[in-house]
């Protein structure tokens, strides 16, 4: 994966929770607005509802009036609000969903090709994405949610402060239960997210070799490779549950017992003339209300969700994108020099000082046994990843220093399994930075020898990609014609070949040869026939470029004719576009 100069500081899952509010956008103020109101409104209800009481008993017409209209106030309040909130909460979790799958996506693409499964990828993108854009709601529905129970503590104090201190015992013996509860939810649902990624990981990797699966008759035993970490997910999803069952257990008799006393203590209250029974069914209702801790634990429990969800997204999002410089490319005929370079894993090098050089306009076969290093090197050269140590010139500037456009419309790319990208087949040939014309597409078609197949759809390149059935040879030829559409002057052909007949690689590979002379071509191949019609052939063996020269002299080595098919290294008379040689 190509790495950035420098790294930025880690963000955390708290952090970019806090980007993600910041980022809702207008609709979250009006929303915190209307839980505010409807909790407030359900905070005046049990005070209003026994003032209505006290004045129906005590027969004032005019103030019973007066507080049934604000009675039926405050339902009207609480409705309208509950309603609102509810599509306001709605429409901003799907937009800050929308926002973070956009992130994520643009920063997964920016970093490259790198390590992680796409399963897990796929997990965190569509699960833990929406788990954490709820955060959103959460933070604004928390604020609503303290706002009945604090305020109902605050209103039993102004009734009589004896309710309030009678509530408040209760309370602190509660307040560990929900200590525990909270850290035990923490690391449940870490735990439940891992596993639910595990499995999504297994899963794509199943769908990806379905056939050989299939052939193999090992559909049972795969079933049971893809679900082994489901003995987790029910282990953590079983603790999740366990432990809302120990808070109940635990807080809930103490919750009942301790409303049983601020009803008690406000009907003593009422013997003693200090209140009425308007203010003891308030002090009831205000009892329920500020033991009513439920609705804050599942705002906090769902912020706990949002959080673990949160942290996942910030693992992706910390892997240093790829960055480019501003330097053009000054004409050139596409030179590629490799200096110095040393690539892969830190304590294993594949490459190590390794020294290439492409001559402008030339074709060099890359070779070497499988394993060597290949793919890597011909990733290194278009700068689909950086070296450990080293550098790559392309016209004599550092490809690091090279805008991103400018990169990518110098060097084109054809693979050995290409991901055709587009509705059309000719939205797949036309596919980069920059949009071929018609004739181009056609052109390229025809080098590549996708122009029979082609021309044979009903709809030709209007052809849709998604019901037309291809084949491996097919695909790998549409890549082919990708890559030589566009006006390159680097063409970097990784075995994109390898399932072609043997006839037809032939063809594509004089044609490559001889039709697209004025640009350099990397061609990392396995095939004889390929290498001998290169100008140049650049052996790779034991990190290093091992002999570099035209292919008839390379071919004297018995270690080199070892690199490939013993039917293809036999004595036989191979024409050379270098002027033939006898193999």
């Amino acid at each position: 994966m190509p790495t950035s100069s420098s790294r930025s500081e880690p963000a955390s899952g708290d952090r970019l929770l806090v980007a993600a509010i910041r980022r809702s956008g207008r609709w979250l103020v009006p929303l915190v607005v209307l839980d505010a109101l409807g909790a407030v409104a359900a905070l005046a209800f049990p005070a209003v509802l026994g003032r209505t009481i006290d004045d129906i008993f005590g027969s004032a017409r005019s103030s019973t009036t007066a507080s049934l209209t604000l009675l039926a106030g405050l339902m009207i309040c609480m409705v309208g609000a509950d309603a609102i909130t509810q599509l306001l909460a709605g429409t901003g979790t799907a937009r800050a969903t929308g926002t973070l799958r956009r992130d994520l996506v643009r920063h997964i693409l920016a970093v490259g090709p790198g390590p992680g499964t796409s399963g897990d990828l796929v997990a965190r993108l569509v699960g833990n994405t929406a788990t954490s854009a709820k955060a959103v709601v959460v933070v604004a529905g928390l604020a609503a949610a303290c706002i009945p129970p604090i305020g109902a503590v605050v209103v039993l104090a102004a009734i009589d402060p004896w309710l309030a201190l009678t509530f408040a015992v209760g309370m602190v013996s509660v307040s560990g239960a929900v200590r525990a509860y909270l850290r035990g939810a923490r690391a449940a649902t870490e735990g439940y997210l891992e596993a639910q990624a595990s499995i999504a990981s297994r899963l794509v990797d199943a769908l990806d070799g379905a056939r050989t699966i299939a052939a193999a008759g090992t559909t049972a035993q795969e079933v049971d490779r893809v679900l082994v970490p489901l003995d987790s997910l029910r282990r953590h999803g079983t603790a999740v549950w366990r432990t809302i069952a120990r808070l109940v257990v635990q807080g809930e008799p103490v919750v009942l017992l301790t409303q049983v006393a601020v009803v008690a203590v406000a009907g003593v209250g009422v013997a003693a003339g200090r209140l009425t029974p308007g203010e003891m069914l308030a002090a009831s209702r205000y009892a329920v209300m500020a033991a009513g801790i439920g609705g804050m634990l599942d705002e906090l429990a769902a912020l706990t969700r949002a959080r673990a969800g949160a942290e996942r997204l910030a693992e992706v999002l910390t892997e240093p994108a790829v960055t480019y410089g501003r330097r053009k490319l000054p004409p050139g005929p596409g030179s590629l020099e490799l200096r110095g370079i040393t690539a892969g894993p830190a304590d294993r090098p594949v490459l190590a000082d390794l020294d290439l050089e492409l001559p402008g306009g030339q074709a060099v076969a890359l070779v070497g046994r499988s394993g060597a290093g290949k793919s890597l090197v011909a990733a290194l050269a278009g700068r689909l990843c950086d070296p450990v140590a080293g550098e790559v010139r392309l016209d004599g500037v550092p490809v690091s220093e090279l805008e991103r456009h400018t990169l990518r419309a110098a060097v084109a790319y054809a693979f050995e399994r290409p991901i055709l990208v587009g509705d059309t087949i000719a939205d797949a040939v036309g596919f980069g930075v920059d949009q071929p014309s018609l004739d181009h597409l056609r052109h390229a078609a025809e080098i590549t020898r996708a122009a029979p197949f082609i021309a044979r759809l009903p709809d030709g390149f209007a052809a849709r990609l998604a019901d037309t059935p291809l084949s491996g040879g097919e695909i790998q030829r549409l890549g082919l014609a990708r890559a030589m559409a566009h006006g390159a002057r680097v063409l970097i052909l990784d075995d994109a070949t390898s399932s072609l007949d043997t006839a037809t690689e032939a063809e594509i590979a004089a044609a490559v040869t001889n039709q697209m002379r004025g640009r350099t071509r990397l061609i990392v191949t396995h095939r004889l026939g390929t290498a001998a019609r290169a100008d140049l052939v650049a052996w790779l063996d034991d990190g290093r470029i091992r002999a570099y020269g035209p292919h008839r002299e390379l071919l004297s080595d018995p270690e080199y004719q070892a690199i490939f098919r013993p039917e293809e290294a036999a004595p036989q008379l191979v024409t050379s576009s270098n002027g033939g040689g006898s193999a």
